[in-house]
């Protein structure tokens, strides 16, 4: 199927108060302009230097996602022009992305990446982690950081309850966190290709879609 096929199946399927991150890592340019061209403004990638070059190429209007695991020392890479860094896994990340965001004079949005799956490859913080900033005031700390929600993936399983159950409890960890950060902390990210309707039965508001849009990576 086409990208315009794809991408009206996949916005008629999802509900008005759901976010769509088209996730074109790895696709050419011309994928991106194609689906720009269709409406669609918010892209994810999740190397910094495909994100830089994609961004220098493409209209100034494009909110771009940073969706990989972010190192530190390309932070300063992106800080200028992203929209959003959702896997903000750490303490020392957050002090670094507050840093350079300072310097480009920007707030930049952030999401914090929690561990809910199984496999000890995925990163993330774990919930007495952030408990623990939170009472130390880190984040009071960091103004030109602004935490909007959650992030997490879920196991990769065909157990559909066990990944329904990893969702929930981000979004139940979302919650929590509401009462905390204010009305401004409103993104639960969760979901991809495979299990995107799945995430947004149980609380997601933001989905990273590429292959169901893209067709599989290269």
């Amino acid at each position: 199927m086409s990208i315009q096929s794809n991408l009206n199946n996949i916005q008629s399927t999802i509900p008005e108060n759901v976010t769509l991150v088209a996730v074109s890592k790895t696709k050419p340019v011309s994928a991106i302009e194609e689906a720009y061209a269709l409406g669609q403004r918010i892209f994810g990638e999740n190397k910094v230097q495909e994100l830089c070059d994609k961004h220098d190429l493409l209209p100034k209007d494009i909110e771009w996602h940073m969706i990989g695991h972010l190192q530190r020392n390309k932070v300063k890479y992106i800080t200028p022009f992203v929209s959003l860094i959702h896997g903000v896994d750490s303490e020392r990340l957050l002090r670094e992305i507050n840093k350079q965001a300072a310097k480009n004079s920007r707030i930049v949005n952030c999401l914090l990446q929690f561990h809910i799956a199984e496999e000890e490859t995925k990163f993330g913080f774990s919930h007495e982690e952030v408990s623990l900033l939170i009472q130390n005031d880190v984040f009071k700390e960091l103004e030109n950081v602004n935490i909007k929600g959650v992030m997490g993936m879920g196991t990769n399983t065909d157990n559909q309850e066990q990944i329904a159950k990893e969702f929930s409890s981000l979004k139940t960890v979302a919650n929590k966190l509401q009462t905390h950060f204010g009305n401004d902390f409103d993104t639960v990210s969760m979901g991809m290709s495979g299990d995107y309707s799945l995430a947004i039965e149980n609380g997601s508001n933001m989905v990273r879609v590429g292959s169901s849009i893209f067709g599989e990576r290269n």
